[in-house]
């Protein structure tokens, strides 16, 4: 899913391209992607865009008369900025939105249909907005208390957009890494040490990550938006070496996400039960790195 450093270049290379244009039209290949009824999604033709804005993990298309258009990615959504008037891509394709500079596609791979387009008026902008603190605006006081205000993991929280605005799974990965926190961490047992750390990683990825993506999309617009990318140090890393200590990276896998760890970095040498495995081997579950070793020697004699 497209978290807050990929919205983030998204917004940019949008803004040279439709800030200022006219929507001349709203194209849907799909009637399912459309989630509201009023304001019609014909009231949003003919109407100048005024502004851009991130909304969690959604885009916000600011338009005149105080109307919004809010897109969701969710995990397969993508946009695509096509010569004016282009067709929708066959499958792929959801919607059209068609600009006299150009037109903005919106697809979303795969047979499930979870991306949506929201038409709203300004004063509805807070009923879609799950109201977690901006990360990049926060202070360490600010972020701790966000974070504590209900005792989860520290991958559960920081993957809450009630809590925390634009982490998902990818970067709340790297973060917990740069941190050397383990994801699995009540927050409720953090010291003052720990979250200044855990702060002070979140900003530096979200914002390094921000500022590679823009300099590799530079003036075109963006083609590969993926949460898994070659230069992470963790997520999507399972059985590489951690970058810091060489130490394949482990990870946890529940229903359709997974987390990714360095369990010398950050779980003090301790394997965290991957529940897809440890549902089959119970007490059999390696505790240790050393322990994991030991039985794949004994499985190859």
């Amino acid at each position: 899913m497209p978290e807050l450093p990929d919205i983030e270049v998204y917004l940019s290379s949008l803004q040279p391209r439709i800030v200022g244009q006219t929507l001349a039209r709203v194209r849907l290949a799909s009637p399912f992607l459309l989630r509201t009824v009023e304001p019609p999604l014909a009231s949003v033709n003919g109407l100048r865009v005024t502004h851009l804005k991130r909304i969690g993990k959604r885009v916000g298309i600011g338009l005149e008369n105080d109307l919004y258009l809010v897109i969701h990615l969710m995990i397969a959504g993508r946009f695509k900025w096509l010569e004016a008037g282009a067709k929708i891509p066959g499958k792929l394709g959801l919607a059209a939105f068609d600009f006299s500079s150009g037109t903005l596609v919106l697809t979303e791979a795969g047979s499930k249909r979870r991306a949506s387009l929201r038409v709203v008026r300004k004063d509805q902008l807070n009923e879609i907005d799950p109201g977690g603190m901006e990360p990049l605006d926060s202070t360490v006081e600010q972020f701790r208390a966000a974070l504590s205000k209900e005792n989860h993991t520290l991958k559960r929280a920081l993957t809450d957009p009630h809590l925390i605005s634009g982490v998902g799974n990818a970067y709340s990965d790297e973060i917990l890494h740069r941190a050397r926190l383990s994801p699995v961490q009540w927050t409720s047992r953090l010291d003052d040490k720990q979250w200044q750390a855990l702060h002070r990683a979140t900003l530096e990825i979200l914002n390094e990550w921000t500022e590679r993506l823009r300099r590799e999309t530079g003036d075109k617009f963006p083609e590969k938006v993926t949460a898994f990318r070659p230069e992470m140090a963790v997520h999507g890393k399972y059985k590489k070496p951690c970058p810091v200590c060489a130490t394949p990276v482990q990870r946890i896998v529940h229903a359709a996400n997974e987390t990714n760890y360095c369990p010398v970095c950050q779980t003090g040498g301790k394997l965290l039960a991957d529940r897809a495995l440890s549902r089959l081997l119970h007490g059999d579950w390696p505790k240790t790195l050393e322990e994991m070793e030991e039985r794949k020697r004994v499985s190859k004699i």
